[in-house]
């Protein structure tokens, strides 16, 4: 199911069943929409917190959203690739361990730069602190 795309009706019916009081359960069965997109960390969380109001609320707007926004919009933060479905959620996205490849040019200009750098240390205009801060800075671009 992971793999599927989604379908933001299919989202948006099991947002609102989250917000149907079961009495059997005394509360509501939220999240269901949560595991359904891909996102079973807040489905969890949502289901912790059953027995509050704050899932059927949240569970209800989501609903909403869900049918409102642009399809391209959903699409985007559903059904495109894991890493950029994290960026559409506002988690962290690791950095690639492989750097892309940059071009000489712009490894150069870094180079240059690290070694005026290293000349203002010398020269004192720099302090230790100033220069490792500046130079982690400047290795980042190129790593």
């Amino acid at each position: 199911m992971l793999s599927k795309p989604k379908d933001r009706k299919v989202a948006a019916v099991l947002a609102f069943a989250g917000a149907i009081p079961i009495p059997i359960l005394n509360g509501t069965v939220s999240g269901l929409h949560k595991f359904y997109l891909g996102q079973p960390r807040w489905g969890i969380v949502y289901l912790l917190l059953g027995l509050t109001p704050i899932p059927t609320v949240a569970s209800l707007i989501e609903g909403a959203w869900y049918l409102f926004q642009d399809g391209e919009e959903f699409e985007q933060n559903f059904n495109s690739s894991p890493i950029a479905a994290q960026a559409g959620a506002g988690l962290a996205v690791p950095r690639s361990p492989t750097p892309p490849n940059r071009s000489p040019i712009q490894v150069e200009t870094v180079a240059e730069a690290l070694r005026q750098l290293e000349q203002l240390r010398q020269e004192g205009l720099v302090s230790e602190y100033e220069f490792e801060q500046k130079r982690r800075q400047l290795l980042d671009r190129i790593i």
